[in-house]
Parts: C-alpha cells; sequence; structure tokens
C-alpha cells in the first residue's frame, strides 16, 4: 500500500471517528457545530436512520427543500414558523392562516393609531413578554382574521407548550440545523422541545448571518460551553466540500480576525482539508484563489472569459455560483449575461421584503372576499392617506365593522373587478384587454415595458456574442450574500469585492464579526475555486490582505 493510499484511508478513519463519537454517546442532548461541507446531512441520515417518529427543523429554505429530499422517508423536515402553525392548529382545532407581513401591517397601525414607531418583530424576537404593546398587537391580529406572521406565531406555540407543557409533543429524535441563527423566542421553543425528546443541535459560529432578526451565535456557544453540561459537544472538523486552497483561505481569515480582536467569545474548533483521492487531483488543478480588479461594467465580460476558459479545460458541464454584496448588482450582472446568450442563469433572492403590495391583499380577498386583512391591504394603497387613517381609525373602535362593509362603494367595485380579472388569469380564461392593462398599471406593471423587454431578451439571446455556444446552458445561479446561504457549486465569482461592500461600518476600516462571517459564508460555497473580483482601483480589500499571498493569483 503506498504512501497516499494510508493517507486517504486514515482520513477516512479519523472522520468516522467523530461521527461515531456522536451516533454511540448515550446523551439526549448532543451540539454538534460543523463548519461548511463537513458532512452535516450524513450525520442526520445516520442518527434518523431505522428511527420512525422524527423531526428536522431549520429556517432556511433552501436547506429545508435539500434536507427534504436527502431525509424524504426519514425524517418530517419543516421551517419553525411551519412546524408552529401546525402545532398550533392542532390546539386551536382549526386551521391557522400565515401572512410574513403582518407585523409590517401592524406597525403601520401603530404608527396612525398610537402615534407610537414600534417593531413588534423585534418584541417577539426577543421575547418581551411583558411589553405593553402586545396587547394591541393581538387586538388587531384578531380583527385581521386570526392571520399570524411568522415571527409571532413561534411567540404563539412557545407561550401554549409552556402553559400546557403535556401538549408539546414527543419524537424519537429531534434535529436541528443551523442554530447559530436561532433568535431567543426560537431557542425557547427548542428547550420546550428538548424536554420531551433527545435533540441534536448543529451550526457553526462562524457562519452567523441573521442578526437583523435578533439571532445571536451566543446560543450555540453557550450549549456548547461547560456552562451547559447538559448538552455534550463534538464537531465536525473535516471539510469534504472545499479544495485545499479555499479550507487554507478560511482559516486565514479566522486567524487574522481573532488576532485583531473579533471573534470573542468563539468556539475553537479545527476546520480542515478532507484528504480525498478525488478531491486532491481537483486540489491540484486548482491551487489559487484568483483574484482580478475590473471595472463593474467588466465583470460579466471577465465571468464569461473565466468560464470560456473552464469549459476548454474540463470539457462537460459544471455549475457556477455568482455572489454580489447587494440585489441591483446581482440582478445587473443576470442582466448583462443573458444578453451575452446565457440562458440557464437564475436569480437567487431570499424573500424577505416587507413592504406592502397591492397584490398581496388581492391575493388573501381570492381565498376570502370579505377579508378584513386583505381590504385593509388593497385601502393602504387605492386610498390617499388621509382617507386611509380616517378608514383605519374606524376599525380601531369597540364596535367596529368589517373594512368590506365601511369603505366606499366605488373602491369596493373597483376591487371587485380587479378581482375578477385575477380569477381569469388563474383560469386561463378570455379577459377584456382594456381591463387587463389597468389591473396591471395598479399593479406597477407596464404591459408595454414587459413586452418590450420580453422581445429584447429573445432577439438578444439568439446568440452567444464571444465564447462556446456550449456555454449557454452551463447552469448559473446568482445571487446575494445572505441568500446563498445553503447553495454551492463548483465554481464561485464574488463580485464587487470592495470593503464598501464588505465592511458595513461606515468607517470602513472597522471590520465586524458579521462582516468576516459574511464572507466566511461566502467564501465556502465553492467546490473547487473560488474568484474575488473587485472594482476599486485604488484600494486593496482588507480580506484579500488577511487570506496568505501564496494562496492568492493575482491576474490583470
Amino acid at each position: 500500500m503506498t504512501i497516499s493510499e494510508n493517507k486517504y484511508i486514515d482520513a477516512t478513519s479519523e472522520r468516522k471517528k467523530h461521527i461515531d463519537a456522536i451516533l454511540c454517546s448515550p446523551s439526549e442532548k448532543k451540539v454538534v457545530v460543523a463548519g461548511p461541507g463537513t458532512g452535516k446531512t450524513f450525520l442526520f441520515k445516520e442518527l434518523l436512520k431505522g428511527k420512525r417518529n422524527t423531526l428536522t427543523l431549520s429556517f432556511v429554505n433552501a436547506l429545508i427543500e435539500d434536507l427534504s429530499l436527502e431525509l424524504c422517508g426519514l425524517s418530517e423536515v419543516r421551517t419553525l414558523h411551519s412546524f408552529a402553525r401546525s402545532e398550533l392548529s392542532k390546539a386551536a382545532k382549526k386551521d391557522i392562516n400565515l401572512f410574513p407581513k403582518l407585523p409590517e401591517v401592524i406597525n403601520e397601525d401603530a404608527a396612525i393609531l398610537l402615534d407610537k414607531d414600534i417593531d413588534f418583530d423585534k418584541i417577539f424576537h426577543n421575547r418581551d413578554d411583558s411589553n405593553e404593546y402586545i396587547p394591541f398587537y393581538k387586538k388587531r391580529k384578531d380583527y385581521y382574521d386570526g392571520f399570524y406572521g411568522y415571527a409571532d406565531v413561534i411567540f404563539a406555540i412557545v407561550k401554549y407548550f409552556e402553559t400546557k407543557k403535556d401538549c408539546i409533543p414527543k419524537y424519537e429524535q429531534i434535529v436541528v440545523d443551523e442554530f447559530q441563527d436561532f433568535n431567543k423566542v426560537e431557542v425557547s421553543l427548542i428547550e420546550l422541545l428538548a424536554s420531551k425528546s433527545p435533540i441534536l443541535l448543529a451550526g457553526d459560529d462562524d457562519q452567523a448571518l441573521y442578526a437583523f432578526k435578533s439571532a445571536s451565535a451566543d446560543y450555540i456557544r453557550h450549549k456548547h460551553s461547560d456552562a451547559c453540561p447538559e448538552y455534550v459537544s463534538f464537531n465536525l472538523p473535516f471539510c469534504s466540500r472545499c479544495t485545499r486552497v479555499i479550507v487554507d483561505a478560511a482559516n486565514d481569515i479566522i486567524c487574522a480576525a481573532t488576532k485583531s480582536g473579533l471573534l470573542k467569545g468563539r468556539i475553537n474548533k479545527p476546520f480542515k482539508y478532507f484528504e480525498d483521492q478525488k478531491k486532491d487531483v481537483e486540489s491540484s488543478q486548482n491551487p489559487k484563489i484568483i483574484y482580478n480588479k475590473s471595472f463593474a461594467k467588466q465583470i460579466p465580460w471577465f465571468i464569461q472569459q473565466q468560464m470560456s476558459e473552464i469549459a476548454e479545460e474540463v470539457r462537460k458541464s459544471f455549475s457556477v455560483l455568482i455572489i454580489s454584496p447587494t440585489k441591483n448588482q446581482s440582478k445587473t450582472i443576470v442582466k448583462a449575461l443573458r444578453e451575452k446568450g446565457f440562458g440557464s442563469i437564475q436569480y437567487v433572492e431570499k424573500k424577505n421584503d416587507n413592504e406592502l403590495t397591492l397584490i398581496d391583499g388581492l391575493k388573501i380577498l381570492l381565498e376570502d372576499g370579505k377579508s378584513n386583512l386583505g381590504w385593509r391591504i388593497v385601502s393602504k394603497v387605492l386610498l390617499n392617506k388621509s382617507d386611509f387613517d380616517n378608514m383605519l381609525k374606524e376599525t380601531s373602535q369597540t364596535d367596529s365593522k368589517p373594512i368590506y362593509e365601511i369603505i366606499d362603494k366605488e373602491l369596493k367595485k373597483e376591487v371587485v373587478a380587479m378581482l375578477k380579472i385575477c380569477r381569469c388569469v388563474k383560469g386561463d380564461k378570455v379577459i377584456d384587454e382594456k381591463s387587463f392593462d389597468d389591473v396591471l398599471k395598479k399593479l406597477n406593471l407596464n404591459p408595454y415595458e414587459i413586452a418590450k423587454d420580453f422581445l429584447k431578451d429573445e432577439l438578444e439571446n439568439t446568440t452567444l456574442r464571444a465564447g462556446n455556444p456550449g456555454l449557454r446552458k452551463i447552469p448559473i445561479k446568482a445571487t446575494t450574500i445572505q441568500s446563498s446561504k445553503g447553495l454551492a457549486a463548483e465554481y464561485v465569482f464574488i463580485t464587487n469585492f470592495d470593503d464598501q461592500y464588505f465592511i458595513k461600518e461606515k468607517d470602513k476600516t472597522k471590520v465586524s464579526d458579521q462582516d468576516v462571517c459574511n464572507f466566511l459564508v461566502a467564501l465556502t460555497r465553492a467546490r473547487r475555486k473560488i474568484f474575488l473580483v473587485s472594482t476599486d482601483a485604488n484600494k486593496e480589500p482588507t480580506f484579500l490582505k488577511w487570506i496568505d499571498e501564496s494562496h492568492i493569483d493575482k491576474i490583470e
């Protein structure tokens, strides 16, 4: 047996020891710190194998979709709010409806009816149970047909389970993924479930992205520490997703961050390249991270050129992920690449836009023509501010009528006509063109612009302006850093790689923990090769300086 063969056998054996230690542990409460590509899904499969009544929870839709397929037949896989809704429906013995933007609706109500700027999501995320405005929220929620938002549905099931602990469901095994991105109310739910069932928490405090929803990596750090002896701690150190240089670069970033006084309280754990024959070949073929400076408008051209070179080298299909700091940057690159003839490019967007739209209200009214929530939303869009405020104040009276009975007859007629058009569209029926155009305009959709853009795409996508026609069908996904969670590709381009975008503080010399985590997540999406493309001609990116020069190939 050769030395290299021994190396691979030893690596496989060492990785198996870590998996077996978790599987063989008699503890009913386990916390596993697992970096990107270290085999969480394999662990979940092994842990759930042979068990009948199991539950897997996360909140990242991309991960839920992948886990649902990977764990098909092994576990019920749910988002937290989906699970909370289901349990609340059982408790109420009726269907519970979710409208994710409900907190935004009631935030607006509070501004008009109470003259207060209140962030209800924050109240629920942080379990501010005694907050004086919760009764106001509940009253408005009840008026709006009993709909729940994502945060308050979890808050509601937590409060229910805390008063009726005998109603907490029992499972043979519970698995919780991405625990580093849980907030206080979500952790409360997990702790209630853990009081009845064996549980495994998995996550990585180096990949914490969701501070905007009051999430904190401190929760996984606490569970992993000696201060929480009821949980037994483990780690999965071997990354089998990334090539060696990417693993080394991630460690460079972590080392530089800790030396700079960042990542205080971080769980000290190894993140190692997994010695594998196939991965070694890929690592030798892609020994460097590529860094390039380009004007912003040249980025699509650079991506096209690099993809052409990759195609000449590998001569088979490959996957590409383009990660940009902002949605607009991502959309601009997608548009430019489509104009160059790339036909299999997909823009992946995280749906967290809280702005209320006319279509939101119409969709609710299609299901229930007298819904207070639906009529409230369309009224906000179609009425002037004074009339809307007066209408809303009328709904706050003790003997308030349904909005359907309050609104002006002409407005009601206008909305009913729009609903008729929407039903025709859904049913693929003949539509009066003028009425259809009127509805599109009210939805801020210009029929002329839609048709023009369609025709423009058709005309420009007939040929690939440069390069190999075989590139047209290469699968490309483009997204932002937060929406890249749960995604991976063989080749990853990180665009606009400048301090202006990757360091959020106004003083661009002050890197935050969140900045570090964001970049680590983006960096470790790549299976084979990563391209860093900056646009600032006068300044080298801070994170580039943090990576050892031997790991970087700077190209013009």
